[in-house]
Protein backbone atom coordinates (compact mmCIF):
# COMPACT_ATOMS: atom_id res chain seq x y z
CA UNK A 1 0.00 0.00 0.00
CA UNK A 2 2.72 2.30 1.21
CA UNK A 3 4.78 1.56 -2.07
CA UNK A 4 1.40 2.33 -4.25
CA UNK A 5 1.06 5.78 -2.66
CA UNK A 6 4.36 6.46 -2.95
CA UNK A 7 4.37 6.00 -6.69
CA UNK A 8 1.43 8.03 -7.22
CA UNK A 9 3.28 10.60 -5.51
CA UNK A 10 6.02 10.62 -7.85
CA UNK A 11 3.41 10.24 -10.74
CA UNK A 12 1.92 13.60 -9.17
CA UNK A 13 5.45 15.21 -8.48
CA UNK A 14 6.89 14.59 -12.28
CA UNK A 15 3.02 16.10 -13.60
CA UNK A 16 3.43 19.30 -11.35
CA UNK A 17 6.86 19.95 -12.52
CA UNK A 18 5.96 19.71 -15.63
CA UNK A 19 3.44 21.52 -15.47
CA UNK A 20 5.02 24.38 -13.79
CA UNK A 21 7.79 24.32 -16.78
CA UNK A 22 5.43 24.85 -19.21
CA UNK A 23 3.88 27.20 -17.09
CA UNK A 24 6.58 29.25 -16.62
CA UNK A 25 7.44 29.56 -20.74
CA UNK A 26 4.14 30.75 -21.21
CA UNK A 27 4.32 33.44 -19.11
CA UNK A 28 4.76 36.83 -20.64
CA UNK A 29 5.12 40.34 -19.03
CA UNK A 30 2.68 42.82 -20.87
CA UNK A 31 3.75 45.20 -23.37
CA UNK A 32 6.27 47.74 -22.32
CA UNK A 33 10.48 48.17 -21.21
CA UNK A 34 11.79 46.10 -18.08
CA UNK A 35 15.21 45.17 -16.68
CA UNK A 36 15.57 41.27 -16.55
CA UNK A 37 18.37 38.97 -15.80
CA UNK A 38 20.91 37.32 -18.59
CA UNK A 39 22.35 34.23 -17.64
CA UNK A 40 24.10 32.23 -19.51
CA UNK A 41 26.55 28.29 -19.33
CA UNK A 42 29.73 30.18 -19.90
CA UNK A 43 31.95 32.51 -17.77
CA UNK A 44 33.40 33.85 -21.36
CA UNK A 45 29.98 34.88 -22.03
CA UNK A 46 28.46 37.10 -20.39
CA UNK A 47 26.54 40.58 -19.33
CA UNK A 48 29.29 43.65 -18.79
CA UNK A 49 30.07 43.62 -15.34
CA UNK A 50 28.39 47.47 -15.84
CA UNK A 51 25.55 46.36 -15.48
CA UNK A 52 25.01 43.78 -12.64
CA UNK A 53 24.17 40.93 -15.34
CA UNK A 54 20.82 42.50 -16.62
CA UNK A 55 19.90 43.46 -20.01
CA UNK A 56 16.50 46.00 -21.36
CA UNK A 57 13.09 43.56 -22.28
CA UNK A 58 11.17 44.89 -24.37
CA UNK A 59 7.57 43.49 -24.59
CA UNK A 60 5.45 44.45 -27.53
CA UNK A 61 2.35 42.52 -28.75
CA UNK A 62 3.42 39.55 -26.76
CA UNK A 63 6.83 39.33 -28.61
CA UNK A 64 10.00 39.41 -26.58
CA UNK A 65 13.50 41.04 -27.24
CA UNK A 66 16.57 41.67 -24.97
CA UNK A 67 19.25 43.93 -25.46
CA UNK A 68 22.30 42.97 -23.72
CA UNK A 69 25.72 44.68 -23.35
CA UNK A 70 28.40 41.75 -23.31
CA UNK A 71 31.86 42.25 -21.39
CA UNK A 72 33.65 42.99 -24.80
CA UNK A 73 34.00 43.09 -28.57
CA UNK A 74 35.09 39.65 -28.82
CA UNK A 75 31.94 38.29 -29.72
CA UNK A 76 31.25 38.55 -33.47
CA UNK A 77 27.72 37.35 -34.30
CA UNK A 78 24.77 35.25 -32.83
CA UNK A 79 22.35 32.50 -33.71
CA UNK A 80 19.10 31.73 -31.88
CA UNK A 81 19.67 28.55 -32.48
CA UNK A 82 22.22 25.70 -32.84
CA UNK A 83 25.74 26.15 -34.43
CA UNK A 84 25.78 23.66 -36.48
CA UNK A 85 22.46 25.56 -38.16
CA UNK A 86 24.31 29.42 -38.09
CA UNK A 87 26.81 28.16 -40.77
CA UNK A 88 24.01 27.51 -43.18
CA UNK A 89 23.35 29.34 -46.33
CA UNK A 90 20.52 31.93 -45.62
CA UNK A 91 21.02 31.54 -41.88
CA UNK A 92 20.30 34.86 -40.19
CA UNK A 93 22.57 36.30 -37.58
CA UNK A 94 22.46 38.55 -35.38
CA UNK A 95 24.42 41.64 -35.69
CA UNK A 96 26.44 43.36 -32.92
CA UNK A 97 25.93 46.94 -31.97
CA UNK A 98 28.41 49.16 -30.05
CA UNK A 99 27.64 49.78 -26.61
CA UNK A 100 29.43 52.64 -24.56
CA UNK A 101 29.37 51.52 -20.83
CA UNK A 102 30.79 53.40 -18.05
CA UNK A 103 32.08 51.07 -15.03
CA UNK A 104 31.67 51.93 -10.93
CA UNK A 105 35.16 53.79 -11.04
CA UNK A 106 34.20 56.00 -13.75
CA UNK A 107 35.93 53.85 -16.35
CA UNK A 108 34.61 54.31 -20.28
CA UNK A 109 34.86 51.84 -22.72
CA UNK A 110 33.24 50.24 -26.18
CA UNK A 111 31.80 46.29 -26.38
CA UNK A 112 29.42 44.66 -28.30
CA UNK A 113 25.70 44.46 -27.58
CA UNK A 114 22.63 42.22 -29.27
CA UNK A 115 19.49 42.43 -29.61
CA UNK A 116 18.20 38.99 -29.09
CA UNK A 117 14.72 37.27 -29.45
CA UNK A 118 13.32 36.18 -26.10
CA UNK A 119 11.18 32.96 -26.89
CA UNK A 120 10.05 32.33 -22.78
CA UNK A 121 11.52 33.39 -19.61
CA UNK A 122 12.64 31.35 -17.01
CA UNK A 123 13.96 28.40 -19.15
CA UNK A 124 17.16 27.89 -20.88
CA UNK A 125 17.11 28.21 -25.21
CA UNK A 126 19.79 27.79 -27.51
CA UNK A 127 22.21 30.75 -28.49
CA UNK A 128 25.15 29.95 -30.42
CA UNK A 129 28.30 32.62 -31.24
CA UNK A 130 31.16 32.79 -33.00
CA UNK A 131 34.25 34.91 -32.26
CA UNK A 132 37.17 36.24 -33.78
CA UNK A 133 38.72 32.77 -34.49
CA UNK A 134 35.93 32.53 -36.48
CA UNK A 135 34.26 29.34 -34.54
CA UNK A 136 30.79 28.85 -33.35
CA UNK A 137 29.92 27.43 -29.98
CA UNK A 138 26.74 26.22 -29.05
CA UNK A 139 25.57 27.98 -25.47
CA UNK A 140 22.48 27.43 -23.21
CA UNK A 141 20.71 31.22 -21.85
CA UNK A 142 17.89 32.21 -20.11
CA UNK A 143 15.91 35.59 -19.15
CA UNK A 144 14.63 35.85 -15.92
CA UNK A 145 13.37 38.21 -13.07
CA UNK A 146 11.65 40.52 -15.52
CA UNK A 147 11.12 44.57 -13.47
CA UNK A 148 9.34 47.16 -15.36
CA UNK A 149 10.76 49.84 -16.21
CA UNK A 150 8.32 51.68 -18.03
CA UNK A 151 5.78 51.59 -21.50
CA UNK A 152 7.19 51.49 -24.70
CA UNK A 153 8.09 54.64 -26.59
CA UNK A 154 7.01 55.39 -30.15
CA UNK A 155 9.65 56.54 -32.25
CA UNK A 156 9.04 60.08 -33.05
CA UNK A 157 10.45 61.59 -36.39
CA UNK A 158 10.46 65.12 -37.32
CA UNK A 159 9.98 66.39 -40.77
CA UNK A 160 12.50 65.90 -42.55
CA UNK A 161 15.62 63.45 -44.98
CA UNK A 162 16.95 60.39 -42.83
CA UNK A 163 19.41 57.63 -43.01
CA UNK A 164 18.62 54.60 -40.71
CA UNK A 165 19.67 50.99 -40.84
CA UNK A 166 17.00 48.37 -42.52
CA UNK A 167 17.45 44.54 -42.79
CA UNK A 168 15.88 42.35 -44.63
CA UNK A 169 14.59 38.13 -43.77
CA UNK A 170 13.06 36.03 -46.21
CA UNK A 171 13.43 34.37 -49.48
CA UNK A 172 16.33 32.32 -50.39
CA UNK A 173 18.62 34.64 -48.17
CA UNK A 174 20.37 35.82 -51.21
CA UNK A 175 18.80 39.17 -51.70
CA UNK A 176 19.62 42.05 -49.64
CA UNK A 177 19.09 45.90 -49.56
CA UNK A 178 20.99 48.80 -49.36
CA UNK A 179 21.21 50.06 -45.86
CA UNK A 180 21.04 52.37 -44.67
CA UNK A 181 17.77 53.61 -46.59
CA UNK A 182 16.66 57.10 -47.24
CA UNK A 183 13.77 58.08 -45.15
CA UNK A 184 11.64 60.98 -46.21
CA UNK A 185 9.58 62.33 -43.45
CA UNK A 186 6.44 64.67 -44.18
CA UNK A 187 3.72 65.52 -41.55
CA UNK A 188 5.02 62.15 -39.61
CA UNK A 189 4.78 59.64 -43.00
CA UNK A 190 7.75 57.97 -43.55
CA UNK A 191 8.42 57.26 -47.52
CA UNK A 192 11.98 54.74 -47.72
CA UNK A 193 14.02 54.97 -50.77
CA UNK A 194 14.32 51.14 -50.66
CA UNK A 195 17.34 49.78 -53.17
CA UNK A 196 17.47 46.10 -53.54
CA UNK A 197 20.59 43.98 -54.60
CA UNK A 198 19.88 42.70 -57.66
CA UNK A 199 17.34 44.59 -60.68
CA UNK A 200 14.89 41.71 -61.29
CA UNK A 201 12.20 43.02 -58.94
CA UNK A 202 9.21 44.29 -60.94
CA UNK A 203 6.89 45.80 -58.21
CA UNK A 204 6.37 45.08 -54.17
CA UNK A 205 2.67 44.47 -52.24
CA UNK A 206 2.81 46.10 -48.97
CA UNK A 207 -0.96 45.40 -47.45
CA UNK A 208 -2.19 44.59 -50.59
CA UNK A 209 -0.92 47.54 -52.94
CA UNK A 210 1.41 47.17 -55.11
CA UNK A 211 4.22 49.82 -55.22
CA UNK A 212 6.13 49.59 -59.10
CA UNK A 213 9.74 50.39 -59.70
CA UNK A 214 10.80 54.04 -60.08
CA UNK A 215 13.74 53.19 -62.15
CA UNK A 216 15.26 51.62 -65.39
CA UNK A 217 18.34 51.03 -64.91
CA UNK A 218 19.99 49.54 -62.05
CA UNK A 219 19.09 47.50 -59.20
CA UNK A 220 15.53 47.60 -58.44
CA UNK A 221 14.40 50.73 -56.46
CA UNK A 222 11.05 51.55 -54.65
CA UNK A 223 9.73 54.36 -52.99
CA UNK A 224 7.40 52.83 -49.95
CA UNK A 225 5.30 54.09 -46.76
CA UNK A 226 7.23 51.98 -43.46
CA UNK A 227 6.92 52.12 -39.59
CA UNK A 228 9.78 51.63 -37.95
CA UNK A 229 11.06 49.12 -35.19
CA UNK A 230 8.45 46.71 -36.76
CA UNK A 231 8.73 43.67 -38.40
CA UNK A 232 7.24 44.67 -41.91
CA UNK A 233 5.98 41.88 -43.41
CA UNK A 234 6.33 42.96 -47.54
CA UNK A 235 6.34 40.70 -50.72
CA UNK A 236 8.41 41.23 -54.39
CA UNK A 237 8.03 40.30 -57.69
CA UNK A 238 11.27 38.78 -58.88
CA UNK A 239 11.27 38.15 -62.79
CA UNK A 240 15.18 36.01 -62.12
CA UNK A 241 13.42 33.29 -62.55
CA UNK A 242 11.83 30.74 -64.72
CA UNK A 243 8.72 32.50 -64.50
CA UNK A 244 7.89 35.70 -62.29
CA UNK A 245 7.59 34.78 -58.83
CA UNK A 246 6.35 37.02 -56.05
CA UNK A 247 8.57 36.14 -52.50
CA UNK A 248 7.59 37.12 -49.06
CA UNK A 249 9.91 38.82 -46.95
CA UNK A 250 10.75 41.24 -43.63
CA UNK A 251 11.84 44.57 -43.11
CA UNK A 252 12.94 46.56 -40.25
CA UNK A 253 14.04 49.62 -40.12
CA UNK A 254 15.90 50.43 -36.33
CA UNK A 255 14.88 53.52 -35.41
CA UNK A 256 18.05 53.70 -32.68
CA UNK A 257 20.51 54.00 -35.81
CA UNK A 258 18.67 56.98 -37.24
CA UNK A 259 21.17 60.12 -38.67
CA UNK A 260 19.80 63.33 -40.37
CA UNK A 261 20.95 63.33 -43.70
CA UNK A 262 23.22 66.39 -44.93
Amino acid sequence: MFRKISLIGLVLFTYLTVFAAVLAQDEKPEDGIYSAIFTTDSTMFNVCEAYDGRGTLTVKDGEMMIHVSLASKNILNLYRGFAEDAQKEGAVLLEPTVDEVTYSDGFQDTVHGFDIPVPYLNEDFDLALVGKKGKWYDHKVSVSDPIYVGPLQEASVADGTWLCDVTLKGGSGKASVESPATLTVTNGDIIARLIWSSKNYEYMLIDDVQYDKINKEGNSTFEIPVTLDNEMPVSALTVAMSEPHLVDYTLYFDSSTLTEKK
